[in-house]
């Protein structure tokens, strides 16, 4: 049960989200407050569409949605200032900060994922990845570090597949299996701990440590997740898995899949990106795309996430952090033009007018085979971290904020 500082704060939450509309309604009244958010809500559709423009065209025609996107939010301040009104987007963004200050405190004082006790490893085996995050884990001395504490160390070269290693340290007699590299590397291996039961290790040494982040390890500290080997506790996670393949963050299917897949995105990502988008955006380039979720289906989208646990509602491009990966759900994300459908289901199915179709599974490019099928496998993890970890601010989470709020004290 949350204590009252807790729900109080929930509570001014709601009361600065509310509070704009008050100020708004005693400013300008009933029908200048809807005229004032009416061009509020104009301009964020323009700089939307201008973004969208800017994405799925080239040359000339790009930078005019560029023009679009810059204007469209100096345009609305400018009516706002004609007005006399700045000083009432100055009070909005700061009533704006104060709900995010509330509602995170709020969120930060629930207790979340329960840990577990459990003994040190006897035999831990790690696998690393010297070329992972421009070299974190030689710059760390990851390696060194790992063998003081008594775990056995693979580097990989490459001539070795990773899920090979894993599955003969285990037959070796190891009882916890850890990376040192990036999400798609853990991906591999923590399908081999979780068919053996086994704990897993993660170590913060790739380029976006998303894993890391949401089981909140230092991403700039790799070898603070070490102390798992010594003074640890046990979490239980979900895995994602799109056919046969385990993901523990992502699939992607679509735009980002297909960018991801070319050689050259690697050594530019950005220029990769915005030379690619434009036919992908417009349906010139990839498969046709279909999205099943029970009876319901998407036909055509550009691009679909779909994610181990749901990201954050206030991001939509799951770039951030997920509430928790013990939830059961999988996050669905397509988009379609401008129409962005959100879900939280249990299985989903992705179809193609080909037989195979790009995906990006933790930021790795595969070619999976039509259909695919995305199901969730709760609690299939166990996943070793350092007893003392950095905890994160939360992100904002509506409904859990709400039952904060309403709840009554006992």
């Amino acid at each position: 049960m949350a204590d009252p500082r807790t729900r109080w704060m929930a509570r001014l939450a709601f009361l600065a989200a509310a509070a704009p509309v008050v100020l708004l309604l005693a400013v300008a009244g009933l029908r200048g407050s809807v005229a004032l958010l009416l061009i509020g809500a104009a301009g964020m559709a323009v700089m939307l569409a201008g973004a969208f423009w800017f994405l799925s065209h080239r040359g000339f025609a790009r930078w005019i949605g560029a023009v679009v996107v810059l204007g469209a939010p100096v345009t609305v301040a400018l009516l706002y200032a004609r007005q006399n009104l700045m000083w009432v987007v100055v009070a909005l963004a700061a009533l704006w900060t104060a709900m995010v200050a509330c509602g995170r405190n709020a969120l930060a004082r629930v207790k979340h994922q329960p840990v577990h006790e459990v003994p040190p490893p006897r035999r831990p085996f790690l696998i690393m990845n010297p070329r992972s995050g421009g070299g974190k884990v030689v710059r760390f001395e990851l390696e060194k570090r790992a063998r003081e504490l008594g775990a056995d160390v693979a580097l990989l070269t490459g001539d070795v597949p990773v899920t090979d290693l894993a599955r003969q340290a285990l037959r070796d007699g190891a009882d916890l299996l850890g990376v040192a590299g990036g999400d798609g590397t853990q991906a591999l291996v923590a399908a081999v701990a979780a068919e053996a039961g086994v704990p897993f290790l993660v170590l913060s040494a790739g380029t976006r440590n998303h894993f890391a982040l949401d089981l909140g390890l230092d991403r700039a500290d790799p070898a603070a997740g070490l102390a798992a080997l010594t003074d640890g506790v046990e979490l239980r996670v979900d895995l994602g898995r799109a056919g046969d393949r385990v993901f523990v963050n992502n699939v992607s299917f679509g735009a980002y899949a297909e960018v991801v897949r070319r050689p050259e995105y690697r050594d530019d990502k950005a220029r990769t990106a915005l030379d690619l988008l434009p036919d992908l955006l417009t349906g010139q380039r990839g498969p046709h795309l279909r999205m099943r979720i029970g009876d319901r289906e998407v036909a055509g989208p550009q691009a679909i996430l779909v994610s181990n646990n749901p990201y954050g509602t206030d991001d939509v491009a799951g770039l951030g952090r997920r509430h928790g990966l013990d939830g059961g759900v999988l996050g669905v994300l397509a988009v379609r033009g401008l129409l962005l459908v959100r879900s939280t289901v249990t299985e989903v199915t992705v179809e193609a007018d080909e037989p195979e179709i790009p995906a990006g599974i933790d930021g790795e490019s595969v070619l999976l085979p039509t259909p695919v099928h995305c199901t969730i496998s709760p609690g299939a993890l166990r996943v070793r971290v350092p007893r003392h970890r950095p905890t994160p601010p939360p992100e904002l989470d509506w409904v859990r904020l709400r039952h904060l709020a309403l709840a009554r004290h006992r």
